[in-house]
């Protein structure tokens, strides 16, 4: 059943927050099969943090979650399952043994060859999708700059 029909009146634009959660969840639910078609066990909603670490080659999860614009507990969510796929290691900061550095294993950075590929396919994909319903990327970039200039605390008022 498509999003727009849902007859208890959860479509409505008040929900908008619901919508696009529900938006990335069926983003999510659909790559994961395209993922295992292409060899990529990292999960979905990890990708851009393994991203962020392969281009830093070595960080911190607070340096991560500044690079990425996500909370330190979010990001720190995500390690286990990383740690676990043995996609990344975790060590010590030799300079402030509190904290923990994280980097690539050579199975991360396998993943993140396959991720590229992947990306390049899935942009065509998107491209695509977007001659159909609209530029939703470019629309969710430029209320997510909105909302960053004039919150909807500020809207509320006026």
């Amino acid at each position: 059943m498509p999003a727009t029909d849902i007859s208890t009146g959860l479509d409505d634009i008040s929900f908008l927050g619901r919508l696009s959660e529900a938006l990335s969840t069926t983003i999510e639910d659909q790559t994961r099969p395209l993922f295992d078609e292409a060899g990529i066990v990292v999960p979905v909603r990890s990708c851009s943090l393994l991203t962020a670490l392969g281009d830093a080659g070595e960080a911190s999860a607070a340096e991560l979650a500044r690079a990425l614009g996500q909370s330190h507990q979010l990001v720190i969510q995500k390690f286990p399952a990383l740690l676990r796929l043995g996609l990344v290691t975790q060590h010590a900061d030799p300079a402030d043994a509190r904290r923990k550095n994280f980097r690539l294993t050579d199975a991360g950075r396998d993943q993140l060859v396959r991720i590229a590929a992947y990306s390049d396919r899935i942009t065509r994909v998107y491209r695509t999708l977007f001659e159909e319903v609209g530029d939703v990327h470019g629309a969710i970039v430029k209320t997510l700059d909105a909302l960053a200039d004039k919150p909807l605390s500020e809207r509320v008022k006026g």
